[in-house]
């Protein structure tokens, strides 16, 4: 039996503009989109608020923090998959690839590992058929680490790995070239003391000694294993583009300087920078202002990062600076669907997912009212 559910009295988000009209949504996909204000017998009328592609969310560690919600404390894993997956869905995000890090440092205890088993637990509650939003993997693999070689090795094709990133955290480079940086990170998160700081930073810079190279080309490898778009991680420098673009890389998270996202559009990777980022007018870490990105046109996707709710208020902040709603939203649709390979959602069009987020604007602050996943309203 088709199901159909029309969307009325909106105002549609198109890629190029924004005008009063309706979606009908039929068997999950949109079947019709018809301008005007007028509102059916049986037809949802959503007042004249905005309607909009769900979001696509490229980099979150929303899901790590519900499994560690505070150091030391590990939530049950089912439970935190739920409590992620809804909130997700709540903020507007109806596909989203989840951040898990593979690469552990057993010999000191610094980190542990977990993807594996989380990605089994998540994929166990998908094909039970109880998650709101479609789940992506998105490996970021550390370099400077122990196991990433043996960790990357555990996952398939089957895994739906959809991203994997190369993370580089070595003491005194990009993000962290900053050594105080790195310091406040780990003695206020992780309340290391200044001897155990010490020798975590010597141990780092052992690890990047002794395997840096052997881990980056075993994650190129496995990413093309996988099917994977490559991403690199805080790339600073000139050189450390070229790097990137000679391992194939499509896209570009956190570049820590001007002079790299520049280079990265020269190479035709697209930058993806943080909406806390944005909202907050300041990277956490000191490196570039995802604001300064966007004045030189130089940022093209956002990610929440570690705040699910931010990624709308970016959206909106990018809608601003340029003047510009549907350019601002396609830095959360359109876009990372074109830069992951996502074909069927992104954009309010005849044909693809019926994937659309309900929102309308207070004070200049948007909220979302609803969030529709293949048809189904989800929240």
């Amino acid at each position: 039996m088709t199901k159909e559910v029309i969307l009325a009295n909106a105002i549609l988000v198109l890629p190029r503009e924004t005008r009063r009209g309706s979606v009908v949504m039929r068997d999950g996909m949109i079947a019709d989109i018809a301008e005007g204000g007028t509102v059916p017998p049986g037809a949802a009328d959503l007042d004249g608020d905005y309607l909009a592609p769900g979001m696509i969310e490229l980099h979150t560690d929303n899901l790590e923090r519900h499994i560690q919600p505070r150091p030391g404390v590990h939530w049950p894993h089912d439970a935190a998959i739920l409590a992620h997956d809804t909130e997700l869905a709540g903020n507007g995000i109806t596909t989203v690839f989840d951040a898990m890090r593979v690469g552990s440092i057993p010999s000191d205890g610094t980190y542990g590992k977990y993807a594996r088993q989380l990605a089994t637990e998540l994929w166990g509650l998908r094909g039970a058929g109880i998650l709101r939003i479609s789940h992506f993997l998105h490996l970021r693999a550390e370099v400077c680490s122990e196991t990433l070689a043996e960790e990357m090795a555990e996952f398939g094709s089957e895994d739906r790995v959809g991203i994997v990133s190369l993370m580089d955290h070595t003491p005194g480079q990009r993000q962290f070239r900053d050594i105080n940086k790195l310091r406040e990170y780990h003695q206020c998160k992780r309340g290391l003391t200044e001897d155990q700081f010490v020798a975590h930073v010597k141990n780092l810079c052992a690890l990047r000694k002794e395997f840096g190279e052997m881990h980056e080309a075993k994650a190129v490898s496995e990413a093309a294993r996988y099917g994977a778009v490559l991403a690199s991680h805080d790339d600073t420098t000139t050189d450390h583009v070229m790097t990137s673009a000679n391992y194939g890389a499509h896209l570009a998270e956190f570049p820590t300087t001007v002079e790299a996202a520049q280079v990265c559009h020269t190479y035709n990777i697209a930058v993806i920078m943080g909406a806390p980022n944005l909202v907050r007018g300041e990277s956490h870490s000191g490196n570039v202002a995802a604001r300064d990105l966007a004045e030189r046109e130089l940022l093209d996707i956002l990610s929440s990062d570690y705040v699910p709710a931010a990624l709308i208020m970016g959206a909106i902040h990018l809608a601003d600076i340029w003047d510009d709603l549907p350019r601002g939203i396609a830095t959360v649709t359109h876009t990372p669907a074109k830069y992951s390979g996502l074909t069927d959602r992104g954009r309010i069009e005849i044909g693809l997912w019926a994937d659309l987020m309900r929102f309308k604007l207070f004070g200049g602050q948007p909220m979302v009212r609803s969030t529709w996943v293949q048809g189904q309203r989800v929240s």
